[in-house]
């Protein structure tokens, strides 16, 4: 075999050819760790947003959007005094009333944003345990608390929604009381406020669904109780479900995104073979008096590889550079919610194998042209 020192040598005898190579090979790396990451944070707000201790009771026939779901404002007690082994936390049920609304908000710079809107009561605390208030307090009629990325989902300076600030829903403007945080769940893109509140605003008098927390209930339980009541017409849903249904929608986004980085990837191969056909088209009788002088074609051929893999070795780091340096921690918004792009050891292993797969597919086609011709006219090629 021909020692790596050599293949080291070869690499760099024409470094414009090899900065063409590891440039090319470090887009579609790079791409491909962006493919990854948005898809693994895209699953992972939604799977993190459902917990399975969590029944969501629904307006029958909106299983696919509680904001066009609507249930009666009694509904929580009813819940609450039917259902026996509720949760409860110092005699309080885990029943939480809410609205989900996706309306206008304007800040104070006057520009209106499409914000998701969630109408509350303390109780909310009760069943979505991940919530933490970073700073000020719950809100109270006349006043919201924003999420950590409510901000970056709405397009807005992080002093837009600083607390003592004012923001306009509908027609009623709100007080900034607090600001909250729910680590890698769709709510920390919301905005909370009072249920009451953004009743008025979406001038109803139902509520979107109850959220209620199973203590030594079960999810039978909650689901019978809807059974009986027909004249409610309900649904429950566990909420893992619910938002791994959602999750349905979003497969045509990521199946695009896949197919985008495939096919600048399968670009990226041909380009690669055209370079290297050229550069290896150069160095046939090279390859001829190695093998004239003993070594075999397949240590050559593992030479050839070894050099397009310290090229790829390269654009995996350069990519690995970008990639931490421009995308990591760069949020993401789409329409139920915000999430922070994670550059982990994880992607940038995928991006390694995906670099060296790259380097093996483009290499072997122009390796096997270059040891391909007989000795004797290899050595006698131009």
């Amino acid at each position: 075999m021909l020692p790596l020192s050599y293949a080291v040598r070869n690499l760099f005898r024409a470094p414009a050819r090899l900065t063409q190579l590891v440039l090319g090979a470090a887009i579609v790396i790079l791409l491909l760790m962006l493919t990854s990451a948005l898809s693994k944070g895209m699953d992972g707000v939604i799977k993190a947003s459902g917990s399975e201790e969590n029944v969501i009771v629904l307006g029958s026939g909106s299983e696919e959007s509680v904001e066009r779901s609507e249930v009666a404002a009694s509904l929580p007690s009813l819940l609450a005094a039917s259902v026996p082994g509720i949760k409860t936390t110092l005699g309080k049920p885990a029943v939480s009333a809410e609205i989900h609304y996706n309306g206008l908000l304007t800040p104070k710079s006057g520009m209106p944003r499409q914000a998701l809107i969630r109408g509350v009561t303390p109780a909310a605390l009760l069943v979505h345990p991940d919530i933490r208030l970073t700073a000020g307090r719950f809100p109270h009629a006349g006043e919201v608390m924003v999420g950590k990325l409510a901000a970056n989902k709405l397009g807005l300076p992080h002093d837009e929604l600083a607390i003592g600030g004012r923001v306009r829903i509908g027609e009623s403007d709100f007080d900034v009381v607090g600001h909250f945080q729910a680590p890698g769940t769709v709510m920390e893109g919301e905005v909370w406020a009072d249920v009451n509140d953004l009743r008025a605003v979406g001038q109803r008098d139902t509520l979107s669904c109850v959220v209620v927390r199973l203590g030594e209930a079960t999810f039978d339980d909650v689901e019978i109780f809807t059974l009986q009541r027909l004249d409610l017409e309900l649904v429950a849903m566990r909420e893992s479900d619910y938002y791994q249904k959602l999750s349905v929608f979003y497969r045509p986004i990521r199946a695009m995104t896949w197919l985008t980085t495939a096919l600048i990837a399968v670009g990226a191969v041909f380009g690669g073979f055209n370079t290297l056909y050229a550069a290896f088209a150069s160095r046939i009788r090279e390859m001829a008096t190695l093998q004239a002088i003993g070594y075999t074609r397949t240590a050559l051929l593992v030479s050839l590889v070894q050099e397009c893999l310290l090229a790829s070795l390269l654009a995996v780091f350069v990519a690995g550079v970008m990639a931490m340096g421009l995308a990591d921690g760069y949020t993401v918004s789409f329409s139920i919610g915000t999430f922070a792009l994670e550059i982990t050891s994880e992607i940038l292993g995928i991006g390694a194998l995906g670099g060296a797969a790259l380097a093996i597919l483009g290499a072997l086609p122009p390796a096997w042209t270059c040891l391909n011709p007989q000795l004797h006219s290899a050595l006698r090629s131009a």
